[in-house]
Order: C-alpha cells, then sequence, then structure tokens
C-alpha cells in the first residue's frame, strides 16, 4: 500500500512539475507579447482601409446594446457594419433601430439571411452577408464584444505587412453574478488567453482564429473557400485561421484586447458550454488536447501531498506550483489583459482547475456537446443532429 501511494505521489508530482514548467512558459510568453507590443505603433498607421464589419445576430445577449454602441464610436475614417439575421423578428434588430436614432451617421445595414447554409447559423449568415459588404477588408467579430475607439487600426495594421493573411484578437470576459459566469471568465483571463500566448511563441506560431476577432479580406476568404464550407463546422474560428495558416498566410494576434459579456451561467450551463469547448478542441486537435494534462499543475500537485503528506518534498512541488500558477494567472489576466477581474476572483483558481480537469477527462467519454439547446455529434469538426 504505501510503495503504491509513493508511485502515485511520484507520478502526481512529476506531472505537477511539468504544470509548474508551462505555467513559466506562459509567463514568458506574456512577457514577449507584451514587449512586442511595446515597440510597436499601430495606433499611428496610416494603413487605414475602408472596412466592413460583419456581425451575426441571434436573440439578445447581455450587454449588447453596449457592444453595438463601442462600434459606432471608433476613430477610423471609413467603415461599414452589417448586422445578419436569418428571421424578420429576430429581437436583436430592435437594438439595430435603436443605434440608427442615436448614431444617424453610422453606416449601417441589415441584411436578411433566410437561407440555411448548414447547422452553424452564425457561418449561415456571414456567407449570405459576405457579398452584400462593399470593402475588401472585413472584420468578423461576435455579436457580443465591446471594442475600445482604436479597435479598427491596431487590428487592420498587422494586414499591411506581407505575408499576413489573418489577424485575430485576445478577449477577457467580463462576469455575471453566477458562480458559473465568474469561472468561465476566470478560465478566459489565465487558462485560454495563456494557451494562446504560448501557440504565439512556439515555432509556426498561431495556426488559428478566435471569434471574438477575426480580420481579412474578401481575396484570401475566396482564395481559402469561403465560408460557406464552415456552415456545419463547430469551431468556425480556428478552421478560418487553420485555412489561412495552410494557404501559406500568417495569422498574427493583434495588440489589442476586447471584451465579451458573459451570461449568468447556471453551473449546469457553465458545465455543457465547456465540455463543447472542450469535445471540439479533442476533435480537432487530439494530442495537442491531450497535452493540456500538464495544465492542471495545481490539482496534480494537491494529489501528490494528499498521496505522501509527511514527504517534504511533495510541499516543495506544491508551493512551487501553487507560486508559478498564480503568477501566471495575474501577468497573463492582469498584466497582458488588463482584467480587473482576476485579482478580486483569484481565490476561485483551484476550483477552476478541479473543474477544467472534470471537464477534460469526462470530453474523453462521448462526442456529443449540447449547443443552443439542442443536441449534436461531433465528426471531425463538423456538427450532426442526433
Amino acid at each position: 500500500m504505501h510503495s503504491a501511494l509513493t508511485f502515485v505521489a511520484v507520478l502526481c508530482a512529476l506531472l505537477a512539475l511539468a504544470g509548474a514548467a508551462y505555467f513559466a512558459m506562459c509567463i514568458a510568453a506574456a512577457r514577449r507579447f507584451q514587449r512586442e507590443c511595446s515597440r510597436l505603433c499601430y495606433g499611428e498607421t496610416r494603413f487605414t482601409p475602408p472596412v466592413s464589419i460583419l456581425r451575426s445576430l441571434k436573440g439578445l445577449d447581455p450587454h449588447m446594446y453596449s457592444a453595438f454602441r463601442s462600434h459606432c464610436r471608433l476613430e477610423y475614417p471609413e467603415y461599414e457594419m452589417l448586422f445578419g439575421v436569418s428571421e424578420a423578428d429576430d429581437p436583436a434588430l430592435a437594438l439595430v433601430e435603436k443605434l440608427r436614432e442615436e448614431f444617424p451617421q453610422a453606416k449601417l445595414r441589415v441584411v436578411h439571411c433566410p437561407t440555411a447554409l448548414g447547422l452553424n447559423g452564425k457561418v449561415s449568415n456571414l456567407a449570405q452577408m459576405l457579398p452584400q459588404a462593399r470593402y475588401e477588408y472585413i472584420v468578423i467579430n461576435d455579436s457580443d464584444i465591446l471594442v475600445p475607439r482604436n479597435y479598427l487600426l491596431r487590428v487592420l495594421a498587422p494586414l499591411a505587412q506581407p505575408g499576413v493573411g489573418m489577424v485575430t484578437a485576445l478577449y477577457r470576459g467580463r462576469a455575471g453574478k453566477t458562480l458559473g459566469s465568474k469561472l468561465e471568465a476566470l478560465g478566459l483571463s489565465t487558462d485560454f488567453s495563456g494557451g494562446v500566448l504560448v501557440a504565439r511563441a512556439m515555432e509556426g506560431g498561431i495556426r488559428f482564429g478566435l471569434g471574438a476577432t477575426i480580420a481579412t479580406t474578401k481575396t484570401i476568404l475566396r482564395e481559402i473557400g469561403g465560408l460557406e464550407p464552415l456552415a456545419d463546422y463547430l469551431g468556425d474560428d480556428y478552421e478560418l485561421g487553420a485555412r489561412a495558416a495552410a494557404a501559406g498566410y500568417q495569422v498574427r494576434l493583434a495588440d489589442i484586447v476586447v471584451e465579451t459579456a458573459l451570461p449568468d451561467y447556471s453551473f449546469r450551463d457553465f458545465w455543457a458550454h465547456q465540455l463543447r469547448w472542450a469535445r471540439n478542441v479533442k476533435d480537432r486537435r487530439g494530442a495537442q488536447y491531450f497535452g493540456l494534462i500538464v495544465t492542471f499543475g495545481l490539482v496534480w500537485a494537491v494529489f501528490a501531498v494528499a498521496a505522501a503528506p509527511r514527504a517534504w518534498w511533495t510541499w516543495l512541488v506544491l508551493a512551487v506550483t501553487a507560486a508559478l500558477r498564480v503568477m501566471s494567472a495575474v501577468v497573463v489576466g492582469r498584466g497582458v489583459l488588463d482584467d480587473p477581474q482576476v485579482l478580486r476572483d483569484l481565490w476561485l483558481l483551484p476550483l477552476r482547475d478541479v473543474v477544467a480537469l472534470a471537464i477534460w477527462l469526462v470530453s474523453y467519454f462521448g462526442d456529443e456537446v449540447e449547443w443552443r439547446g439542442l443536441r449534436f455529434r461531433l465528426r471531425h469538426g463538423k456538427l450532426e443532429r442526433i
């Protein structure tokens, strides 16, 4: 019994140390991103081509009107904003009309998208909106994304560089009042963003997109096959970036952070949302997804102490791993994303990590996901109705 517990303690300690090394990588990648951003002058660039912003709508999101307003106050010479809806009575249209009244000078258009091109309604709308866009340069973001006034200047600037075909951006979540909402926001600002920064620092860089922002051109979208082939994919943002990278284009991370308002998730809704994301990543990037085992370093360190509480080295592993976990969360969440909630909710990190490990384990026992109240099965990234 004693030897079995020792083996468990050693195994967990090794996983914890691998996690500590990963947290150190997150810190280094975040510092590198900050240094490189400080040397850039994207906010002063004179690369300001006319831009079409495409936003697919489906119902109402928290703080949606604030997100709409932020796009009407951008410091940019010429841009338009298109709102795509599949149903003529979508409640979000009332907000668009209110926006027109408040900003009569803004170029706003509603595009009705009656055809269901696939199971992903967002992509179906975007594919029907794209031909209606007046300009060559395109920005796609989710309907609940709130942006700063220099958003387009910072997002479009990398596209002026040779070889860059797509730009995406980090985002933080504005948490609601529930525990599920706070755990979601904490995960976005620490785990998720840390992983993106590490991917950016690796050889080859980012080879995916993030739904909070995707900036590209009509020409590049045509070259990679357009939006229609993605109408059945769950992770359409990932696919767009992957296809741009496969076509030989660089995918850059903008030196700007946007914000999304998170619903007041019940714990069940939070779990379903996280499991959907987890199974999609597992389905598309199996080896990388298994590698996430090291990101639960704090939990492994606690398990090591539980298995061998009298061994001094398990406590040392816990101290080192916990320190690097907290430091990584603060450097990424507060330093890079400027998320004021991170310090307030830092005490939730252990619970967040335990839940994340549970979701990671459960994700291997099935391929079904829940999305907008419906059940689907994932096959190579594509949705299949059950």
